[in-house]
């Protein structure tokens, strides 16, 4: 039996006293890459909260999150969901008034890193992932938005967590660097952590490999087959598991 990082069902998802998502049912293994399209005020970002605890469920069948019911969780409990989770926000809310490294520093420290040489260390490799080691002693403000945003990712891997969510993290962007971020998330899953970005562009859907979900008239579906008509062996895990399941079923 499949261990699944997230499983919801028959989810309604409310922001604001209005329903925004009903009856919302999916799964995340390790290693999907799922895109979250749909207009503004869709969901999207809602769902997203749920997800880490920022937005309360109204009512649910399930809502499991690497092993927390997201329906009865206490708040003293967020803290060891978020740190198993890491979070990219599309205005990259980075600290202006510190360096790169002292960002993340901050990070590490607020999760329970207490060995100075151990934060160095993570804070070394977590950069040379995004390919932004020798940017360490840079301000925020002195970096484009392309280098913020891969910040903004490489504090979201600190932790080494099992998903990240990235909301619109390419819409401050350039195309050539949306894509870029793209890119790197996309990297990034195929290591096995899992990865749901939400995106209003569905040119870079269409680019790039992965689930796709529609947030639409209240309701999430898988469009997935509307953006990949052949399957390819760079399809990321979750789609091969969804053509197994149709192929069962019929």
């Amino acid at each position: 039996m499949e261990s699944y990082l997230i499983q919801y069902k028959d989810v309604d998802i409310q922001h604001d006293d209005h329903c925004v998502v009903g009856q919302a049912t999916f799964t995340v293994s390790p290693g999907d890459f799922i895109f979250l399209i749909g207009s503004v005020g869709s969901g999207k970002s809602s769902i997203l909260k749920t997800i880490y605890g920022e937005l309360d469920l109204i009512n649910a069948h399930e809502a499991n999150v690497l092993g927390f019911d997201m329906c009865k969780i206490k708040r003293s409990k967020l803290p060891r969901l978020r740190k198993r989770l890491g979070i990219v926000f599309q205005d990259f809310q980075l600290l202006m008034d510190r360096s790169v490294e002292e960002n993340l520093d901050f990070v590490l420290r607020a999760t329970g890193w207490k060995s100075l040489p151990s934060r160095r260390m993570r804070i070394e490799e977590v950069l040379n992932l995004v390919g932004l080691k020798h940017k360490a002693y840079r301000r925020p403000n002195q970096l484009s938005g392309g280098e913020q945003q891969r910040i903004a990712i490489a504090r979201a891997l600190l932790n080494k967590p099992e998903i990240i969510l990235a909301d619109e993290p390419t819409g401050n962007l350039d195309e050539e660097n949306g894509f870029a971020i793209v890119e790197l998330l996309q990297e990034i899953s195929k290591e096995g952590t899992a990865v749901i970005m939400s995106t209003h562009n569905r040119q870079v859907v269409g680019k790039y490999p992965g689930l796709v979900w529609l947030c639409d008239h209240q309701q999430l579906t898988d469009v997935t087959q509307q953006y990949r008509p052949e399957r390819t062996e760079t399809d990321t895990h979750a789609a091969v598991e969804e053509s197994n399941d149709i192929s069962n079923n019929e």
